[in-house]
């Protein structure tokens, strides 16, 4: 299968690869497997794929752990080696182009105290919403990687 077709399959073809590598044949290695494995059960157990209540829960706190999917994503894929480049593909990719365009804007936008702001704290929490359903189908594709059951929608909200 090549690249293209697994996004393809996975509704993100929103996400901005060059061409030579979406023709690539998608062949991931056990290092790949075990990569995702480890990133899927991080971002499942994490605000970044959990609802986050209006009644519960702080905004900073939210910020802070999605902003940890950075060093997380760098460790996984530094202890897996650079046998696991299909896993490396698509989780640079899903940082930089959905990840990191949230975090740099409300990073700032802390710092400059908006999440002291009750219509800012909303807006905060409205975004956040956006990227944790791409995040819960990022999550949806680790499993899949990894060759395991998928558990993102086991619980009722």
């Amino acid at each position: 299968m090549k690249f293209r077709k697994w996004l393809e399959n996975w509704n993100m073809t929103g996400l901005k690869i060059k061409t030579p590598f979406l023709d690539m044949e998608w062949k991931p290695r056990d290092e790949d497997k075990a990569a995702a494995w480890e990133l899927y059960i991080e971002l499942l157990t994490r605000i970044s794929t959990q609802p986050l209540p209006d009644s519960h829960g702080d905004e900073k706190t939210a910020l802070d752990s999605i902003h940890s999917l950075f060093p997380i994503t760098r460790k996984v894929i530094k202890n897996n080696g650079r046998h696991c480049i299909e896993f490396t593909k698509i989780a640079i990719v899903v940082l930089n182009q959905q990840v990191r365009p949230f975090t740099s804007k409300w990073h700032k936008l802390s710092l400059e105290g908006a999440l002291q702001d009750v219509s800012q704290r909303r807006t905060f929490r409205r975004e956040l919403q956006a990227l944790q359903a791409d995040l819960r189908i990022y999550t949806k594709m680790l499993a899949d990687m990894a060759d395991v059951e998928d558990l993102t929608e086991l619980e009722d909200e």
